[in-house]
């Protein structure tokens, strides 16, 4: 054979079948469920510890921002680590029946679902200003045609019906 500069490359294409991804509304109602579940755990902390009294009074430095962003982060991993490292799913998507997976449809790792896909999306979205807007952004990125949010592309995963 000899090389045609105008044929199209030949690669292997690892395709999705379009039903075995979560639905936008799956992932929603799972992201809503995982947000209550946390809410219902995050706001008596908050109370206790007076947060919402400084908030009022106008005296949220950095340190305490900071302080409560880690806390909150420290907080989800006490509450989804277990079934994220079990089964790449947190309590939510265990209870709409989705999961998160790797390119191939494997199971996503524990280090890569908190380092890539959690950790950065929570860091970015603390920065002043700019965080809110990427943090909207990175949500939006769902109406592309593969369904994939930011967190998704910076991590190599998407989001699997089981």
């Amino acid at each position: 054979m000899e090389n045609n500069p105008y044929q199209a490359p030949v690669a292997a294409i690892n395709e999705v079948l379009d039903d075995t991804l979560a639905s936008r509304w799956e992932r929603f109602l799972a992201a809503f469920v995982d947000g209550i579940i946390l809410l219902l755990i995050l706001v008596p902390l908050m109370f206790a510890t007076g947060y919402f009294e400084k908030a009022a009074s106008g005296q949220l430095g950095f340190g305490t921002t900071l302080a409560y962003g880690i806390g909150s982060f420290i907080l989800f991993l006490l509450v989804q680590g277990y079934p994220l490292s079990q089964s790449a799913q947190t309590w939510g998507k265990k209870i709409v029946g989705i999961r998160i997976a790797m390119m191939d449809g494997s199971q996503a790792p524990f280090g890569t679902i908190i380092l890539k896909r959690y950790l950065p999306v929570n860091v970015v979205g603390s920065l002043p200003f700019l965080g809110p807007i990427l943090s909207l952004l990175n949500v939006l990125l769902i109406f592309r045609a593969d369904r994939r949010c930011g967190h998704d592309l910076v991590a190599g995963t998407q989001v699997l019906k089981n």
